[in-house]
C-alpha cells in the first residue's frame, strides 16, 4: 500500500502522503496522484493543493472535477486552515510569533526570504523543546508559497532537521509533516489530523507525547493577524 486513506468522502479523500514521493512523475518515478489512483483501482483523482516531495502528511485530493474546482477555490481564497509540524536541532531566534516577507528564487533550487511585503509569505508558529536537543514547531501558514515553511525555519536560524537544501543537520528524513486540515465543504465542517508515523525523531515517545496536546491545532491561541495592513 502506497498511502493510508485518513478520511473519505463521496467527493474527496485525505491521505497520509509518505515523504520522498513527489506530486507528479519525475523521470521514471510516478507521482503520488498516479500511485494512489492505481492503489484505489483506477479511481480518478484531482490534486487541489500540493506538498513538497520531502513533506509527509495530510494531502487532500478530489474525486471529480466539480469538487476539484470548489476545493481548489477554497485553497486559493485561504478558506482552508493548514497546520504543519517540523523538528529542528537548532534554537530559533524567537520561540513563537509570525514570519512575514516576500520570497525570491535563489541558487540551487532554493528560495530566500526578503524584508519587503509586496506579496508576502505569512506563517505563524509556536515551538517547544523536546528535551533532547530538538525543538518541535507547529506552524499555521496563512499563504501557500513554494518552500514557505522551510524558508521560514531557515530565517529563524532553525533549519528543518534533515533538510539538506536549506542546510539542515543530516538525518533519516526531512522532518516536515502536514499535520492537519480544517475546512468547510457544502455546509459541513471537516477536521482531519495526521499524526506522523515515520522518522526516528517523530516517532520517539517524547515527541508523540508532545503531540497529544496539539491534536486540535485550530483551538490553539493563534494571534489575530491584520492582513489588511499587508499587501497581498
Amino acid at each position: 500500500m502506497i498511502s493510508e486513506v485518513l478520511y473519505e468522502h463521496d467527493d474527496f479523500l485525505v491521505i497520509d502522503k509518505p515523504a520522498g514521493i513527489g506530486m507528479h512523475q519525475e523521470a521514471e518515478q510516478p507521482g503520488i496522484v498516479t500511485l494512489l489512483s492505481q492503489q484505489l483501482g483506477g479511481q480518478p483523482l484531482w490534486p487541489v493543493h500540493r506538498l513538497d516531495k520531502v513533506t509527509s502528511g495530510a494531502l487532500l485530493l478530489a474525486k471529480n472535477a466539480e469538487a476539484a474546482a470548489l476545493l481548489s477555490g477554497q485553497f486559493a481564497e485561504r478558506q482552508v486552515e493548514k497546520f504543519y509540524l517540523a523538528l529542528s536541532d537548532k534554537k530559533p531566534n524567537k520561540k513563537q510569533g509570525a514570519v512575514i516577507g516576500d520570497m525570491q528564487k535563489a541558487r540551487r533550487g532554493q528560495w530566500k526570504l526578503l524584508p519587503s511585503t509586496l506579496s508576502p509569505a505569512i506563517s505563524q508558529f509556536f515551538s517547544s523543546g523536546l528535551g533532547n536537543g530538538l525543538r518541535l514547531f507547529i506552524i499555521k501558514p496563512r499563504t501557500g508559497k513554494t518552500h514557505q515553511i522551510r524558508v521560514m525555519l531557515k530565517s529563524l536560524g532553525s533549519a528543518n532537521l534533515g533538510d539538506s537544501l536549506y542546510a539542515g543537520t543530516p538525518s533519516d528524513r526531512t522532518y516536515l509533516h502536514a499535520f492537519a486540515l480544517q475546512f468547510e465543504y457544502r455546509g459541513q465542517q471537516h477536521q482531519i489530523v495526521s499524526v506522523p508515523r515515520y522518522g526516528q525523531y517523530f516517532t520517539e515517545a517524547r515527541c508523540q507525547q508532545a503531540l497529544q496536546d496539539l491534536l486540535s491545532p485550530w483551538q490553539l491561541p493563534w494571534p489575530h493577524l491584520n492582513l489588511k495592513r499587508t499587501a497581498l
